[in-house]
């Protein structure tokens, strides 16, 4: 999660996100439908319908697209697909553990193209829960550091219901239980302090710190794997340095 969302916000900052667009959008309508279908299409009761949906207007996603995505999985609408959520397990360059989210409407298909891309990295895809007691389910918050003061942000954080603060570089992540992420933000939104991101995501218990030509090979196959229409989300129990990251990047 640390080299994780350090790596995202650099690629956000090069335009990447903007360049896939259109495959962005398909992945988010995904998320609204699984999250609608298994909770319902109310986002004030249901908690991962609420962040996929503000993930999909923090993306600048239409509002159409979003009740579209919504109506179809609360069985409305036309053209509605069943997408299966499947979770694969491996582990990257310097032992790193990765776990892969996929929605897919075609098992086969989405497993032989995951199996592919970890071989072809030199990595190796594990078996279920071979490396998924790792991590934990979170919410986090991402906000940048430059000009906040630690101590009020600690004291809106918890004042709001979040569980951990901690420095990660030039951003501060504030961890929250999933079902608290949208509270939280909103606590924070009102004491001033802007969220880079908020997210339900998987956080490691340990991570593994990476040099830089192993983080090379790592970010190739995250890039690799979230390239595929099928994978949602990516995540990492790596540990990149700034240094590294910016090398990488540039």
């Amino acid at each position: 999660m640390s080299g994780h969302s350090k790596w995202a916000t650099i690629k956000r900052k090069k335009g990447a996100a903007d360049a896939k667009r259109g495959q962005l959008f398909s992945k988010l309508s995904r998320a609204i439908i699984v999250a609608a279908r298994e909770g319902g299409g109310d986002p004030a009761t249901n908690a991962t319908l609420a962040t996929a949906v503000e993930k999909a207007r923090a993306n600048s996603m239409p509002k159409d697209n979003i009740e579209r995505a919504i109506q179809k999985g609360t069985g409305g609408g036309d053209g509605a697909v069943d997408y299966e959520a499947v979770t694969y397990e491996g582990y990257g360059p310097g032992g790193v553990a990765v776990l892969c989210v996929a929605l897919t409407d075609n098992r086969n298909r989405t497993a032989s193209d995951v199996r592919h891309i970890f071989t072809k990295s030199g990595s190796e895809l594990g078996t279920p829960g071979s490396v998924a007691w790792q991590f934990d389910r979170k919410g986090v918050i991402l906000v940048d550091a430059a000009g906040v003061d630690e101590e009020l942000l600690m004291d809106a954080a918890l004042a709001g219901g979040a569980e951990d603060i901690t420095e990660d570089g030039s951003q501060w992540q504030v961890i929250t239980d999933p079902g608290d992420l949208s509270a939280v933000r909103k606590v924070l939104a009102d004491a001033g302090f802007a969220a880079a991101s908020a997210d339900i995501t998987m956080l490691p218990r340990t991570t593994v710190e990476t040099g830089e030509k192993e983080a090379r090979q790592l970010l190739r196959l995250i890039d690799s794997l979230e390239e595929n229409d099928d994978v949602q989300d990516v995540y990492a129990n790596f540990d990149i340095s700034e240094e590294v990251m910016e090398a990488v990047a540039g």
